[in-house]
């Protein structure tokens, strides 16, 4: 191969248009080369030939099949290039399937449905002609003040590792490879900017940020790997080969591909400024093992190419980089491809198996944090719907669906999908009920004005339902998403006024949040008759908000976020040490409004008899089993919580620690056994050499609802020398029910 051929494989090509905003600092980077150009000696990637703007997807199939035809019959080297799209909540496509965003995967705590979202999610791009997703995000939320926590799925490592693992499961077993992103310490960020500085120790990324990673590469044998925009403790990720070479193929053995998050190498000259050009650039992002230059050959062609010629860069690096790619496309079955079959005449991305999926997804995700029987509604007659997210289908969606992420730059775009607002969902649910409409105020501005109309409703009804909450969006233009981050907790704009105003009413409201983030709403939390957390739960994700109010759902979403009190307790996370708790030596409070793990439902359940073995060895899975029931008068769903504690540790430990978990359905008066089969590397942490380890001494179970509560409890000392886990050892904790 020519040193252009090289190069040419290792790089993405982006046809896109002035105003096609979806990156960051996308305007600092213009091309003049075509794509036929572009294509001369080959081509690594296509980027986002699907997800850039709204195209009809047969057409664009059939543009993309003479692509690749081209790609095979007109370079000398015949090779076909890689098609990648985001997929973080279905395929970023127009007329696609847009599930709940991964902070309801969160809530859900259901692995086997997850993966089965992602199974759909890789059958519709395969038929498409797209090889590589770029999702799951696991990125362990550290602060709610940053703006890309809907694209997360929980402060729980754990919970983070065995859901985004299912997505990887899911989306492989349809032949797309799955891209872990962001490798590492991207959510850990300053202040909860993005883009700040992470200051991260050792420990916290060995115990904390590196885990899910580790699982789903170790257990989900994940293909790709996106490194972090961040650096740490003043290392550039993308430039760092401890990290990228290092931790992933030395001691994990990741033999895929590295790719560069979007503009990610040109950002070591830009923003980090670790090199004095593009050029130099390549060279640290190569030798730290950035295989894959996305979604463009900003720095990895000319610049690159004048590098390795005047000496200052090792071509060998590229030869590396090179066979990877290479390795990748036979892997996905491209260097035999020819493309001579049709592509696709007609598909259906968003079929009834697509719904089915969204809408259970989306029933299982919904938390109901607070009720004071006011729930589930009993048919009423006049029901007033209220708030700036009441009657909007794109408070629904997260920050990388299609329809915030890229309609938002086509507003004569159709939406492309059937959705339901909140307003119709619920008129929809109680045919009987009178619905009175009034958006009382905008998300995100200090306009009043409609104060009055809301309150005359509520004033006339039943019940007010208030919905209130986020719009995602990209770089400032929303309350939540990628660059919109938020210095304050409370709700945006005059949200928390308008609440307040019709509590004033004395009608009994009903608190709806469709959020992208916990917000500190501890103020409602007593005032209101019910609150109901939804985090953007999709396109089937009105029906459910309304199934859940009248009492057709059963909540059973639990809280993979700790409620914030407030933004100057930030960070937080439920995994401190005891120093991190409340206590004598400060005046103010850590502990969050509500609890990791919380939720309610129209049942009750009681968790007893915990049992655990009263010794075990510390290299030996801990065997416990706990008796769960409903003791209540409907059928519901329950996430059984197990809960550990170290309690002397050669450094400090967590107060708590989720070791396993499972979802059991129970019909009134039934009772199971679940049983928990917990490995060392859950116990694992990083001792004062950094070594991972399991040491012997006394460990505290439990069961309960949420982290904060004890409802049944065991304990048993781990025996036996300190066991040093190695990359082999199983993450998963298996479950059984009877």
């Amino acid at each position: 191969m020519t040193l252009e051929e090289k190069l040419a494989q290792i790089v993405g090509f982006w046809e896109k248009a002035d105003g096609e905003a979806v990156a960051p600092l996308q305007g600092e980077f213009t091309h003049d080369v075509g794509l036929a150009e572009a294509m001369r000696h080959g081509l690594g990637h296509l980027t986002r030939v699907y997800g850039t703007r709204p195209v009809e997807p047969v057409e664009r199939a059939q543009w993309l099949w003479e692509k690749q035809r081209s790609l095979v019959r007109d370079t000398r080297l015949g090779i076909p290039a890689i098609v990648h799209e985001e997929c973080l909540t279905g395929l970023s496509a127009w007329r696609a399937a847009t599930f709940p965003t991964p902070l309801a995967w969160g809530a859900a705590f259901d692995p086997d449905l997850v993966a089965e979202m992602g199974a759909v999610i890789g059958d519709s791009m395969r038929v498409l002609g797209v090889h590589q997703g770029l999702a799951p995000v696991l990125d362990v939320i550290r602060d709610p003040r940053w703006g890309r926590v809907d694209e997360c799925i929980s402060e729980d490592p754990y919970v983070v590792g065995t859901l985004g693992t299912s997505y990887v499961r899911g989306l492989q077993s349809m032949g797309v490879h799955a891209t872990l992103k962001h490798f590492v310490g991207y959510s850990g960020s300053q202040s909860g900017r993005n883009f700040a500085p992470v200051h991260a120790g050792p420990r916290e990324v060995e115990d904390v940020l590196l885990v899910p990673f580790e699982m789903a590469l170790l257990d989900g044998g994940a293909r790709s790997v996106m490194h972090s925009y961040a650096e740490i403790d003043g290392v550039p990720v993308a430039a760092d080969p401890a990290l990228l070479t290092g931790v992933l193929r030395d001691r994990w053995g990741f033999d895929g591909a590295v790719v560069a998050d979007y503009f990610g190498v040109a950002f070591l000259h830009l923003l980090h400024s670790v090199a004095a050009d593009l050029g130099e650039a390549a060279g640290l992002a190569l030798a730290a093992g950035v295989d894959i230059e996305l979604p463009t050959g900003d720095a990895y062609l000319a610049p690159l190419a004048e590098a390795v010629r005047a000496g200052r860069v090792d071509e060998a690096l590229v030869d590396r980089a090179v066979l990877r790619a290479l390795e990748q496309k036979e892997e996905l079955g491209l260097l035999d491809a020819t493309f001579d079959d049709e592509p696709p005449t007609a598909v259906d991305l968003d079929s009834p198996e697509h719904r089915k999926i969204a809408a259970r997804l989306a029933e299982e995700s919904l938390v109901l944090l607070a009720n004071d029987g006011t729930l589930p509604l009993a048919s009423p007659a006049r029901v007033a719907v209220i708030g700036p997210n009441a009657d909007r289908v794109e408070a629904l969606f997260g920050c990388y669906s299609f329809l915030n992420h890229v309609l938002a730059h086509h507003p004569g775009a159709e939406v492309g999908i059937e959705i339901q607002t909140v307003a119709d969902a619920i008129a929809t649910e109680l045919p009987g009920a009178e619905i009175i409409g009034a958006r009382g105020c905008a998300v995100d501005d200090d306009d009043r004005s409609g104060f009055a109309a809301a309150t005359s409703a509520a004033a006339t009804a039943e019940v007010a339902v208030v919905v209130v909450g986020d719009h995602a969006a990209l770089f400032g233009r929303g309350t939540v998403g990628e660059g919109c981050d938020r210095d304050d907790l409370e709700l945006p704009g005059v949200q928390r006024e308008l609440v307040e105003a019709v509590l004033a009413t004395g009608t009994p409201v009903v608190l709806v949040l469709l959020t992208g983030r916990p917000y500190a709403i501890d103020w409602a939390l007593d005032r209101c008759s019910a609150v109901v957390q939804a985090f953007f739960p999709g396109e089937e994700g009105a029906p459910a908000i309304a199934g859940v109010l009248s009492g057709r759902v059963n909540p059973s979403g639990r809280l993979p976020v700790s409620m914030p009190r407030s933004a100057g307790a930030q960070p937080y996370t439920y995994l401190h040490p005891q120093l991190g708790g409340n206590g004598d030596v400060t005046n103010l409070r850590t502990t969050p409004a509500l609890p990791f793990g919380h939720g309610l439902s129209y049942t009750t359940f009681a968790r007893s008899e915990l049992q655990a073995p009263a010794q075990s060895p510390t290299g030996s899975p801990i065997e416990a089993s706990v008796r769960v029931a409903n003791t209540g008068d409907r059928a519901g769903e329950d996430v059984v919580q197990l809960y550990a504690r170290d309690v002397i540790g050669s450094v400090t430990r967590p107060v708590a620690q989720l070791v396993g978990y499972q979802r059991v359905r129970l019909e009134p008066g039934e009772s199971v056994v679940v049983s928990f089969s917990v490995p060392p590397a859950r116990l694992a942490f990083a001792n004062r050499d950094l070594d991972r380890v399991v040491e012997p001494g006394e460990l505290e179970l439990w069961v309960g609802p949420s982290c904060a509560e004890r409802e049944t409890e065991a304990r048993t000392t781990l025996t036996g020398p300190v066991h040093r886990v190695d990359v082999n050892s199983e993450r998963w904790t298996s479950v059984s029910v009877r």
